[in-house]
């Protein structure tokens, strides 16, 4: 048997990025190949440059300040024959783009225009790379809407991107990028802040399309977990450079690279114990002046007697502050809560209908602790989040935080009050303004709230926050644009701490991050948790941190709370289906999943299943 061509080959990327800083190699000789019908996952924390390796093969950074320094990507394409993408002429880089080679990006709503319906941007492409009528575009979109599974294809072809979930956009992208059956499907982090079971249902769909079409995929992730059961190989990179890889069994099982070891440790796992210290890349790597990798040894990344009676210690006194938080009055006291979005139709704005987003939620939370909030994307969790700060305005029912009751308070008395009682936020960049810096982003509440005599004890205060959650003084003049999301997310809790809450409300703030940046996220909650005594409401879509992070945990559905309990009670003993389903769609990566996804994959590609 002949051995089969790679469907791309590229060698030696270089990619590079030129500013009045100076020269910065985003991709540093990057080789690798694909064949059809394989999935290859890029892995790899923000900033390695791997989103970066996809857009180079798509020719998507050929403008200054980007472009590509050296290297060939080798195509075998239908029209062109073997081609090298980098010297392609671009009349014809743009006949292979879209139709040989498509993307899925990362995040929909800024790849869908939102001026036009997502029908019409889905037959836009059939329309350019194929000779069919408008009413062929239409019908071919509607069945593509169809087989990526959603709900009402025809109704979805003429909504627009913001009339739709965060999930049906990631389906749409999908359907407009196999809309011309590529060769080449580039998945750019595509379950980035969907929850577990969309996520699930994404990962199954792309799986699907690519066994049906022999499409050959390149998933990129910064979540190793999530490509255990879906990739043939991994490769790792590395600030530009792909330091380890192989098959993906040989990666979870007998990882070579320190950095490979560090990323596969940091992610929560349901084994994990509550509130315990995640591991980070760091505690299995540092670099020298050189930027050489240095391993750490073993016996360093295992906790010191010193750390274990240290942790002990530790959760003694949490025990002990939550038995006596237990004897005092709930912090906050929700009593049948509602919250429902009238749906207006006809000329006049007559409301037809309601959305019961909110339906009748009741639930007490005690001072110190943590109680974890999950559910599907849709089913209230952020909403009944935003509804405790009056942030939206509750329908019925009462709030009462601090023993009083939040929904009746004046405006003012409503401002006075949120002093004690914070939120971080999901996009932490958009919660940032990007006019001012860091410094005034965190001193500008302690101004609304007259808090310290002047601006220079509020600056001091500032320093030392920034300090507390991981940054540098000098960060101080900086503005959001010059920090990763990681950081981002750290000057967000600085901020939700700089008027000393007692209670802070965390709506998916580890959603988008790495896994060893949520690790050090989640590390710093905690540690924050204990120094301060703060009491939590931590939103999640992700069950395995709710599981890490939560004393109790609510799970909602359809605008109520369906199950509650401890975490070992939710996971060992789920009561109902749909908690169930939660922890079925949790990407485990344990050895057992991925010799049976391995195995399937085989009979798949033998037609045997």
């Amino acid at each position: 048997m002949t051995t089969p061509k790679p469907i791309l080959k590229v060698t030696n990327l270089e990619t590079v990025f030129s500013t009045h800083r100076g020269t910065t190699k985003a991709v540093d000789k990057v080789s690798f190949e694909i064949y059809p019908g394989e999935t290859v996952a890029i892995v790899g924390e923000s900033g390695s440059g791997k989103s970066v390796t996809s857009l180079s093969v798509m020719r998507l950074i050929n403008t200054p300040p980007g472009r590509i320094a050296g290297g060939t990507a080798i195509f075998q394409s239908e029209k062109f024959g073997e081609v090298d993408l980098f010297s392609l002429p671009e009349n014809q880089m743009q006949q292979i783009r879209g139709n040989d080679i498509s993307m899925i990006f990362q995040e929909p709503m800024s790849s869908l225009n939102p001026v036009y319906t997502c029908g019409k941007q889905v037959a836009e492409v059939l329309l350019l790379h194929r000779e069919i009528s408008e009413k062929e575009a239409r019908e071919r979109t509607v069945a593509l809407f169809e087989k990526a599974k959603l709900p009402r294809p025809e109704k979805i072809f003429d909504a627009y991107p913001h009339e739709i979930s965060g999930g049906q956009k990631q389906r749409v992208m999908i359907a407009m990028a196999m809309a011309c059956e590529p060769s080449i499907l580039i998945a750019d982090e595509p379950t980035t802040a969907l929850d577990v079971t969309v996520q699930a249902r994404m990962l199954q769909l792309i799986d699907e399309l690519r066994v049906k079409e022999n499409t050959a995929v390149l998933f990129i992730t910064h979540d190793l977990g999530v490509v255990a059961e879906i990739a043939d190989r991994i490769l790792v990179m590395y600030k530009g450079k792909l330091v380890e890889q192989g098959k993906v069994l040989d990666i979870f099982t007998n990882p070579q690279h320190p950095y490979t070891k560090g990323l596969l440790a940091c992610r929560p796992k349901l084994s994990a114990k509550p509130q315990s210290i995640l591991p980070t890349v760091s505690d299995f790597m540092l670099e020298d002046e050189n930027g050489n990798i240095i391993e750490r040894k073993k016996e360093v990344v295992e906790p010191s007697l010193v750390d274990v009676v240290n942790s002990y210690v530790g959760t003694v006194t949490d025990i002990k502050h939550q038995q006596d938080n237990k004897q005092k009055p709930p912090l906050l006291k929700v009593d049948n809560l509602k919250v429902y979005f009238p749906i207006k139709k006809g000329f006049f704005g007559r409301t037809t209908d309601y959305v019961k987003a909110v339906d009748g939620v009741s639930f007490t939370v005690n001072p110190g602790e943590t109680i974890g909030l999950v559910g599907e994307s849709g089913c209230g969790k952020t909403t009944l989040g935003r509804a405790l700060l009056r942030l939206v305005e509750p329908t019925e029912g009462s709030i009462i935080f601090n023993g009083r009751d939040i929904a009746q308070l004046s405006s003012e008395e409503l401002r006075k009050s949120r002093r004690d009682f914070q939120m971080i936020f999901q996009d932490p960049y958009a919660s940032l303004n990007p006019m001012h810096t860091v410094g005034d982003a965190i001193m500008e509440p302690m101004r609304v709230h007259k808090l310290y005599a002047n601006d220079k004890e509020r600056k001091a205060k500032t320093m030392e926050l920034l300090e507390k959650v991981g940054l540098t003084a000098e960060h101080f003049q900086r503005y959001p644009h010059e920090f990763s999301g990681g950081q981002r997310q750290r000057i967000s809790i600085a901020r939700a701490l700089a008027l000393q809450p007692k209670c802070i409300i965390c709506d998916e703030s580890v959603s988008a991050l790495d896994v060893s940046v949520q690790a050090q996220v989640l590390n710093l909650l905690n540690k924050l948790k204990q120094e301060f005594q703060m009491t939590y409401i931590f939103i999640t879509h992700d069950l395995s941190v709710a599981k890490y992070m939560s004393d109790r945990i609510l799970v909602m559905s359809k605008g109520q709370i369906v199950e509650s309990g401890t975490p070992q009670q939710l996971y060992l003993n789920p009561q109902q289906e749909y908690t169930r389903t939660l922890i079925n769609a949790i990407p485990k990566g344990e050895v057992e999943d991925i010799l049976q996804a391995q195995e399937k994959r085989e009979l798949m590609k033998a037609g045997r299943l």
